[in-house]
């Protein structure tokens, strides 16, 4: 698929002398254009290939001061778009312009696309590997390459655009024994290329675990969480770090830049040139920047919007997104990384005693409060070092901020996990119960 880039910033140039000409004093255009192409494997085999486009362009502007915003999808009327917006503005306070201004840059694409054949070539490969090792599973299966464009131009002087290609895929092994059903998932997301044996792997180890079951341990025991089940504990520290709930006073860690907040063995920072969610710029055309939240498990900083900075006393760190195309910017992370350790998965498993390994689970994070309960959809008891069997039935409670404060050990083996970058890693003071 070919974007006509130039016909597109036409677009967004109409709708900037469109909105001045009806009398805003300022005025953003916002766009967004994605193309994803993605192949479907069901019962082990291809099911469909699909294609899908989405283009979307947002327009706020200010008028007598005060706001207004309207959403378009797919071919856009520029003075009907404009009109809209005006409307709406009626209806709100009178709100300070707030703009990025004199920048003008189109950073470098980023990934390469792939042919759907390459696709389904990965797919058959990682479903060929699973079945190799356990003929009687099936396998469910999801490969995508993504083209995702962002343009945001402002009456301010804004000219900025990035196009970002990305690669990822699913895939679950289903393996029926008797009246035990069992589910095991995986995926990656990279750009450039992936690879579907790594994914295999990991799932046919799960399924080595689980070849028997196992009693699971009573009370407060080690807790190993994988590095895809760790995204329970990064959404609560997502939450805490955002400038927004600093003012609302809804944060914990409100009132505690530059004190210990969780175990001196977790660093955690934000790097834009890194990994799949790189990302240039923000939602408002601000460049993002290397930061570091905790380090050594001291808190050095919030992330802010525009908005947010200032209220906080100070300026924005890059991080204004928006939840949605018609959504205003408000404070959001594109990637947030776990500082990783020096010891292997099967390294962390040896060294304890025993433990319970959470590897994929029903339920998650409570919110800002930390305070969590969830079904462990697929967990492992661990004896003398050794995984034993799959655990059932079993859930496992407490409380995020508690469990960081008794961090035990942080893994080598850190991986994407949507936007998070985490190792496994082993904490204590929560509760098992079956």
């Amino acid at each position: 698929m070919e974007i006509d880039y130039q016909q597109q910033e036409s677009l967004a140039e109409q709708l900037l002398e469109q909105s001045a000409k009806a009398g805003a004093s300022a005025a953003e255009v916002f766009q967004s254009w994605s193309y994803a192409r993605p192949v479907f494997f069901e019962a082990n085999r291809l099911k469909q290939l699909e294609s899908s486009q989405t283009e979307g362009t947002a327009l706020r502007l200010w008028l007598a001061g005060r706001p207004g915003m309207a959403v378009a999808h797919g071919r856009i009327d520029p003075q009907e778009l404009v009109s809209r917006a005006i409307a709406l503005s009626q209806l709100n306070s009178i709100e300070a312009i707030d703009l990025a201004a004199n920048q003008q840059k189109n950073y470098p694409d980023l990934g390469q696309t792939v042919s759907v054949e390459q696709l389904v070539d990965w797919g058959g490969q990682a479903i060929a590997h699973v079945r190799r090792a356990y003929p009687e599973v099936l396998c469910i299966g999801e490969w995508d390459c993504e083209i995702e464009t962002t343009h945001l131009i402002n009456s301010q002087g804004l000219r900025c655009r990035h196009t970002d290609t990305t690669l990822s895929c699913g895939l679950s092994a289903e393996w029926v024994r008797g009246d035990d059903f069992l589910s095991v998932t995986d995926g990656q997301i990279q750009r450039n290329t992936l690879n579907p044996l790594y994914i295999a792997d990991q799932i046919i180890q799960r399924l080595d675990w689980c070849d028997r079951n196992a009693l699971p341990p009573p009370g407060r025991v080690p807790i190993l969480f994988t590095s895809k089940a760790a995204d329970l504990l990064w959404g609560t520290m997502q939450a805490a770090l955002n400038g927004k709930r600093v003012l609302e006073g809804a944060s914990p860690w409100s009132d505690r830049l530059g004190q210990q907040v969780t175990s001196r063995g977790l660093t955690l920072y934000q790097n834009p040139t890194v990994g799949p969610y790189s990302c240039p710029f923000d939602d408002e055309g601000t460049p993002t920047q290397p930061l570091s939240f905790l380090r050594d498990g001291t808190l050095q900083l919030f992330y802010t919007d525009r908005a947010t900075g200032k209220l906080l006393g100070g300026t924005t760190t890059g991080n204004g997104f928006r939840p949605g195309l018609g959504s205003y910017p408000t404070p959001g992370l594109f990637n947030l990384l776990v500082q990783p350790g020096e010891r292997s998965l099967l390294e962390l498993i040896a060294g304890l005693e025993d433990g319970l390994v959470v590897d994929q689970m029903l339920g998650g994070s409570g919110g800002i409060s930390g305070d969590f309960s969830i079904n462990v959809d697929l967990g492992y008891r661990i004896q003398k070092g050794e995984i034993i069997g799959r655990v059932k039935d079993t859930m496992v409670a407490g409380n995020v901020y508690t469990a960081l404060k008794n961090l035990v050990a942080l893994g080598s083996d850190a991986d994407w996990n949507g936007s998070y970058f985490t190792p496994s890693l082993i904490v204590e003071g929560l509760s098992v119960t079956s």
